[in-house]
Order: structure tokens, then sequence, then C-alpha cells
């Protein structure tokens, strides 16, 4: 038995007996267990033989066996020549234990196993981190003298009876990361994605919980897969009261075919369990941000040239946009699509990774030298895992297409898909990003991949490549990051379609949406920030104008909205006005001020009764101060609105609660619909963390589409 104990979570495994090892249990920490509550445990936990399958116990392990009388979805799926070998009876070799020296801050099990007919060996690794997060991968090896069609392996988790509704995620282009839920009812609930990147319509987090599980209450188990290729996961209820959680990556025909002496290794897979999605999702972000490798310094901020210039390039217009940035108080500015090649519309040369003679023809020297000047970073869009068919490289190197080797597949956005896999494709598109990053000071690259995988096949042969091309992109860029250590990359797909904690191993910030309505970035980013932190999801203001959905919005809603994540601005600030550049320059103040608490502090949601109302913050992991956002959505059934509650702060510490400038001025409430609020002033009102979050403070009138923004600062002994 071996039990696992880390920021009120508990994991309790038995490895005994020789087979795989059982999760005993997952979730609220038991608390210190000696060796004889551990096998009162078993005991108490062991399953009834009711002789159907087997007329011993089922007890069903990580990586689930029919050989133990489980009949629901397998761990390994396989086969050698013929079909034989298909059900493995592992055993147990050797369990090593590297615990925390205290015993309650987690810990690493790694399981060795092999199944000496089917002539495999397996290598399991669960680990508790001391963020209370579960991860868990595991390694497959042929021992035999042929090949094994490896078809699936699926590691996957128990949850208990009382978490009956599922919650996952749906979505599309611009419109990402939407939730939904089902009830967690007998039988088996299956999310594919076939589309050779994460996808828009992710499953992105599988959560388990208890009845009408919300952002602050019930118990809610989740779990997320580190992988940006094809992935199966899959919740599963039996009459026989054993729940599930599990995925393994979705193998294409034949990319599973392990030779003689060959290992497949699983993608990690991620498990949180807390009281409400707060808790959960704070185990994501507490252990993203202890990674050694996480983004360390402040955030810049971002201008991106997108939406101001698309594919217009022309220096002096980009100068006097870089000027506008700066005086804004920009700190990174990116040039977009359309600097390379004959690159004038999306129609051409995509992998001609050559800067264009025609519009620059004296290099990009010019204008970065302009934007150093003016105290800016420079930053540069590339996509290269495409090609335009109407290209140089495509021209030259046909065969460094994905096909099936018969046909190539559709054009999708007039482009196709560069076998990564092949070595001279690799190192000649590896030698052009390192070309430019040796010629140029580029300090950040927005690395696009704006096509889903169809029929993605390896020539000549036409194999199935999916697995490999995802983990030759991987290998792409950390090759770029060891040779430029500084590096910064944006992982973009199409806007939000790749993220996942695969790809954020090795970037320092996704693109959550190419949407930037702030209406529509209020549920996609608090939907995306349910799995990473707020400090990884870029969030940008755009124009008054939509180009997506052509909505209109205030500036202090676009702004309001973008402050809480990586902030940006994709808007022609040369068309802007004096005053919207001096209010912008406000918000831009306001989020060089409090970056350092957005992205170190703990991400909280109001379960707010009013759908028109939407309440969420971040306070600071000492208690010592939060900001929260109040935002309408819609237009409410009740007026005035009632209070709203404050939560996560300290319950026996008095906080200062006020308005926080430049989003302080509920637009059109005070002169429009009656007298301000009595405590809306600078002055604020002093109440308990406890009372701000179990009464809460009256909400200002808003229209919809309109946000405030509130402080919380907790008061110093003695100060009044």
């Amino acid at each position: 038995m071996v039990v696992l104990r880390a920021d009120g979570v508990g994991l309790v495994l038995d490895t005994g007996g020789g087979t795989l090892p059982r999760v005993l249990h997952w979730g609220a920490d038991p608390g210190p267990l000696d060796p004889s509550d551990t096998e009162a445990l078993r005991l108490a936990l062991r399953p009834q033989a009711i002789g159907f399958s087997i007329d011993e116990a089922v007890e069903v392990s990580v990586l689930p066996e029919q050989s133990a009388g489980w009949l629901g979805t397998p761990g390994l799926v396989g086969h050698r020549a013929g079909g034989t070998d298909f059900s493995t009876a592992f055993r147990t070799r050797s369990v090593a234990v590297d615990a925390a020296p205290d015993g309650n801050g987690g810990g690493t099990v790694t399981v060795r196993a092999g199944d000496p007919v089917a002539e495999l060996d397996l290598e399991l690794t669960l680990r508790l981190t001391p963020e209370g997060l579960v991860c868990m991968r595991g390694t497959l090896t042929n021992t035999g003298d042929t090949d094994f069609v490896l078809e699936a392996l699926h590691l996957a988790l128990p949850v208990p009876a009382e978490a009956v509704e599922l919650l996952d995620f749906t979505g599309r282009h611009l419109r990402e990361r939407g939730p939904q839920r089902t009830a967690f009812t007998h039988g088996l609930r299956v999310r594919e994605n076939r589309t050779g990147r994460t996808g828009y319509d992710s499953v992105y987090l599988l959560a388990a919980g208890t009845a009408g599980f919300g952002h602050r209450t019930g118990e809610v188990y989740a779990l997320h897969t580190g992988w940006s290729g094809n992935l199966r996961t899959f919740a599963e209820r039996t009459f026989h009261s054993i729940s599930l959680l599990g995925s393994g990556e979705l193998l294409l025909s034949g990319e599973g075919i392990l030779a003689p002496g060959a290992s497949y290794t699983t993608p990690w897979r991620f498990a949180s369990h807390g009281i409400g999605l707060d808790e959960v999702s704070s185990r994501f972000h507490r252990w993203m941000r202890a990674r050694p490798h996480h983004p360390s310094r402040p955030r810049p901020v971002v201008v991106n040239t997108w939406e101001a210039v698309y594919f217009d390039h022309d220096l002096d217009r980009l100068r006097a946009l870089a000027d506008a940035a700066a005086g804004i108080g920009a700190e990174r500015f990116v040039l977009d699509d359309g600097w390379f090649g004959g690159r004038r519309d999306d129609r051409r040369a995509l992998g001609d990774w050559y800067v264009s003679e025609e519009v620059w023809p004296d290099g990009l020297g010019p204008l970065i030298d302009h934007v150093t000047r003016l105290g800016m970073e420079f930053g540069l869009w590339v996509e290269p895992e495409m090609v335009n068919e109407d290209s140089g490289l495509a021209r030259a190197h046909p065969d460094w297409i994905m096909s099936t080797g018969g046909r190539l597949p559709g054009p999708a956005r007039h482009q196709q898909v560069l076998d990564l896999t092949r070595p001279e494709a690799f190192d000649h598109i590896l030698g052009r990003l390192d070309a430019l990053l040796n010629e140029y000071p580029i300090a950040y690259l927005k690395w696009d991949h704006n096509r889903d995988l169809v029929e993605a096949g390896r020539p000549p042969t036409g194999r199935a490549g999916t697995h490999a091309q995802t983990l030759a992109t991987y290998r792409l860029m950390d090759e770029l990051r060891r040779r430029h250590p500084a590096l910064e990359i944006e992982a973009c797909s199409s806007g939000g379609g790749r993220v996942d904690l695969g790809v954020l191993e090795r970037t320092d910030r996704v693109w959550a949406s190419d949407c930037i309505d702030a209406l529509e970035r209020q549920e996609i980013q608090r939907w995306t920030n349910a799995l990473i932190p707020l400090e990884l999801m870029g969030s940008h203001v755009g124009s008054e104008l939509c180009h997506t959905t052509d909505r209109r919005h205030p500036l202090d809603f676009r702004a309001g909205t973008a402050l809480f994540g990586h902030f940006g601005v994709e808007w022609d600030l040369t068309a802007a006005s004096p005053a919207e550049r001096e209010r912008l320059a406000e918000w831009v103040t306001l989020y060089k001020e409090t970056r350092d608490l957005l992205h170190t502090g703990t991400t909280v949601h109001a379960d707010h009764p009013d759908p028109a109302l939407r309440l969420h913050g971040v306070v600071a992991r000492d208690g010592s101060r939060a900001l929260y956002a109040l935002v309408a959505v819609a237009s409410s059934e009740q007026y005035p609105p009632g209070p709203v509650r404050l939560p996560g702060l300290e319950p026996d510490a008095r906080y200062r609660v006020r308005p926080q400038p430049p989003g302080d001025v509920p637009d059109g409430n005070a002169d429009r619909w009656g007298r301000p609020l009595p405590w809306w002033t600078p002055e604020g009102v002093v109440l308990t963390g406890r009372a701000l979050e179990r009464v809460g403070v009256r909400a200002p009138v808003l229209f919809p589409e309109r946000l405030v923004l509130l402080r919380a600062d907790r008061l110093d002994h003695g100060e009044d």
C-alpha cells in the first residue's frame, strides 16, 4: 500500500497482489494512515465477488485489464499477427516510491510490470505534486520477436458515486471552450478528436462532480491530457458501481506498430480534485507556476499588427503604428503575417521564410531598429508546420507535403501540412527560423497552425503520421529554444485551436481565440483560465468595431476584459482619437501596476445567481489584496441588482473595498438611472473577508456589455 498526501489531497494505491496498482482513494486527504489503517482500508473497499465475469472480485487498475474481469474500456488495445496477445495480464515486478520526507508533500510511484506470454513490459509513473495534482503516464515496450500492433493505451482514475454530473467543453473557431454539462449515468461517454491538433472542440477538461457543482461549491474531479494531437477522453460508469475518468492518445491506423524492442510512451495525464472548480483550477495554476521554465519576468504589454494592417505592410505606416504603441506604454511590438516572400494574401508563399525583398528591400532591420529605439521588443509571426501549394518550397519539394501517397488532401485555407517527420524538411525549417533569429533581435515568435491534419500521411508510403508530426513539432520548438534560450513562443492555432499542457511545456502563452470581441472573450477567457493561469493567456484590446462579430463595445469594456490575461492591443492606434489613446494608456498603466497580482494570485469566481452578471477576480496568495471585475453580459431581470459576494479573501481580516480607476465608472449608471451607490466612493467600505464572501456589497446598475472593477485591500493591524 502506498499513501501520498499533498495540499489537502490523498492518493492511496494498492500495489499488492502482483497485479497493476489499483487506486483505493483519490480525493480529499484521508489524513495519516498507519499500516493497520491501510490494510483496513483495503479490506473495507474490496469489492464483493459476484461471479459474472470471473469468480474473484473484479479490481480495476489504472490500466484496466480484461484478465482481471473488467469488461469495460480496456487500458491496452492491441495484438500481434493473427489477433494473438489481444488481452494482457501484467504482473508487477517492482514498485519504487519516492515520497516527500515529511510524508505530506506528495511523491512519485514507479511500477514496472511485464506479461511474459504477450511479451510486453509496462512502466507506470504516478505522481502527486506538492500542489495536489495527480500526474500519470505509461511506457509500453515490445520484448517479443515480432511486431506488436498497439491501438490504444488508456490510463484511468476512479471517481466516487457522488460524482453524478459531467462537465466538458466544445467549441468552434471564434467561440472556443464552451462548457457543456451532462448527467454521469451508466454507460460510456467518449469524446474523440481527430483533427491532428488539440482542436476547437477539445474536451479540454473532463470534470465529474457532485450535483450542481459550481465555482466555489461541490466536490469536483477533473482530468486533462497534455497532448497536442489526436486524443480520446472518456467517462465510464458501470452497474457494478465502478466510475472512471480516462484518456489516451487516439492512434491512427498503423501509428502504434511496435517493432521488437520498440517502446511507446503516453502523454501525461493531469488530474485535479477540489471543492468547486476554482480549487481544481488553482492546483493546475500553482503547478504550472512552480515549473522552472515558467515565465518569470513581468508579461510585457503587446501590440500586434494583424487587425491594424493585415497584409498591407509598409515601413512608414508600421513606424507610425510603433510610435503610437510606444505612446500608450506598449513593451512588445509583433509583426504579423505578410512579411515574407510573395505573401500579399493568404493564398501563396507560406513556407518561403525569407524576408520579402518587394516589401522590405532593406530587410526588417529598419523597422526593428525603430521599434527597439522606442524601448519595445520585436516579435514575428510564423507558421512553420504549413505550406501553400503556391510557394517556392512546395514547388521545389512537393514530396515534403503530408499525403496518403496517392493524392494530396484537399487544401484548407489554401495550404497543406509540411511533413516535419521528414529529416530534410525538419532541418530546412529549423535552419530558416534559426537564421532569422540569428540575423535579427527577435524576442518572440507568434507560432501559428491554421488547418486540421486531413489525410496526414508520410510520403512516400502514405502511412498515418499525426503522432510523429506532433512529436516533430515539439522537437522543433525545443531545439529553437535550446539555441535561443531567451526566445518566447506563443502557441496560436487559428486562434485557440491548440491549448493544452503539452504545447505549453515549450511555449510561453497561448492565443485564446481569434475573436477579440470582449463579450465573447468573457466566456472564452473564463473557461481557458479553468486550466491555465492568466499570464499564459493572450488577451487583446481590439477596435470599437470587432471585425469577427461586427459588434461595437466601449473602450472600458474592451480593456477591462483584456486586463485579466496577458494584456495586449490589436487595433490601428494611428486611427484612434487622442482621447481613446489617452484612456487606453490609463488601462495599460493599471495592467502594469497589477500584473504582479494578476499573474501570481489565485483566480476566483462567484457563483452569482443572476445569469446577466459575472463576478471574477484574483486574490493575492497572501490575502493582502484582490482585484475583481463585475461584468454585465446581458440585461438583468433585477433592477437595481442585489448584492454580489466577493470570494477568496481571508475570513477574519478586514478589507477596504472601493472602485478601481479607470474601471470605476458604471457607464450610464449614476446620472441616468438614479443616485450613486452610497459606498461607491474612493473611501469605499470596510468589512471582513467573511462578510464580503457571505453577505457581499450592493452592485451598481450596469448596462449590458459594461464592467466595473473593485479592489480590496487588507487593513494592517490597528488601521482604521
